[in-house]
């Protein structure tokens, strides 16, 4: 088979199952990995798919999400940086909102010890990690609890954001730009993470950079929103100097 074949086949198989990996194409085509890679940044480049970690996506998909064990898994590296310049910014004795997400995960496991907190949260993930530290007074917000990512939404969680007043918000989002403001594929979960940004004085997002340009089916806030941006330097200078003409600070881990 040559290769514009098998991409048109790749292609149909994307957009039949809403995406395709690459370990299970080289299998299909009994070709190496190395091989199917091509061909999907060949498709991307056409506009054809959108690539995304160990594999791709049909062009268009808005509403794709990847399930929690996979956004754990991508851009590591980057979040264990962001996640450590994020501590710089954690309130004195203060109270914060922790997002539902990988990188604000992060974050919450590199809490000092000595640290003497309150911390709002509606990620099941994030409440586990913290539910032992000694100083840390821990509040978790109720709700439907969504199977892939492990957050609380709908009415009791916005109720619950919607009481009370924190001096930082770390957010996560799917997506940011100056453009589309911060976006993530679920309406539901964009409504408490608008909850969230609303109930805080200050906003920090945590963001690796590959999430930049990125637009995603639920809107949740402007980036004019957001004070402060910590991501990786992926993200060019010159982006970055774009981002703060907004008025978001931008630090580059």
């Amino acid at each position: 088979m040559y290769a514009p074949e098998r991409q048109q086949e790749i292609l149909r198989l994307a957009r039949d199952g809403g995406r395709v990996d690459v370990v299970s194409l080289a299998e299909e085509f009994q070709v190496t990995a190395e091989t199917i890679r091509r061909d999907l940044k060949a498709l991307d480049r056409a506009g054809l798919v959108r690539r995304v970690h160990g594999g791709a996506i049909p062009a268009g998909r808005l509403d794709f999400e990847p399930d929690l064990a996979e956004r754990e898994g991508t851009s590591t590296d980057e979040k264990d940086r962001i996640a450590k310049a994020a501590v710089a910014e954690l309130p004195t004795e203060g109270t914060m909102i922790l997002d539902a997400g990988t990188t604000v995960a992060r974050l919450a496991a590199a809490i000092p010890l000595e640290s003497s907190l309150t911390v709002v949260t509606h990620s099941l993930p994030i409440a586990a990690r913290l539910a032992d530290h000694p100083g840390i007074q821990l509040h978790l917000v109720g709700g439907r609890v969504r199977h892939r990512t492990r957050a609380a939404v709908d009415a009791w969680a916005l109720r619950a954001y919607g009481e009370i007043r924190a001096d930082v918000l770390f957010v996560a989002a799917n997506g940011f730009s100056a453009e589309h403001g911060l976006t993530t594929p679920d309406l539901a979960e964009a409504a408490v993470k608008r909850a969230a940004v609303a109930a805080a004085r200050r906003v920090v997002l945590l963001a690796d950079s590959s999430k930049h340009g990125q637009e995603h089916f639920a809107r949740f806030g402007d980036l004019s929103d957001v004070d402060l941006l910590i991501t990786d330097s992926g993200l060019s200078r010159e982006n970055a100097v774009d981002i703060e003409r907004g008025g978001t600070e931008v630090v580059r881990a």
